[in-house]
């Protein structure tokens, strides 16, 4: 197996485990895919869930710039929601994690289609 799946196993294994989704694996993989080298980078691999500037950036960057969604309050509600699925406690958010809850949340599995 390469480094990626070893990494989307583990992804699929917080998805399971602390979040209690059964994964869809086409749609984590295109998630992963999506982020790039990101994920091989200990700290932009993971999401600081109580900085404000990086859930700016997560609102920015992905919600809007790759979902395609408009900017408004419910952004901030569905990454609230997000966090609260994964755990506010749990130190370690898996940025694939998180992108592939927040897709799933706002219903836009067609981005990646």
């Amino acid at each position: 197996m390469s480094k990626r799946d070893d990494l989307i196993a583990v992804y699929a294994e917080d998805l399971a485990s602390k979040c209690g989704v059964t994964p869809d694996s086409d749609l984590l993989t295109k998630v992963v895919i999506g982020l790039g080298p990101a994920i091989y980078n200990a700290d932009s691999s993971m999401v600081a869930g109580s900085d404000p500037s990086e859930l700016e950036t997560v609102r920015k960057n992905f919600l809007i710039g790759k979902l395609g969604l408009a900017d408004g309050p419910e952004l901030t509600a569905g990454i609230d929601a997000v966090l609260d699925i994964y755990g506010r406690s749990e130190r370690q958010k898996h940025r694939a994690v998180v992108y592939y809850l927040l897709t799933r949340h706002f219903g836009k599995e067609d981005v990646y289609a």
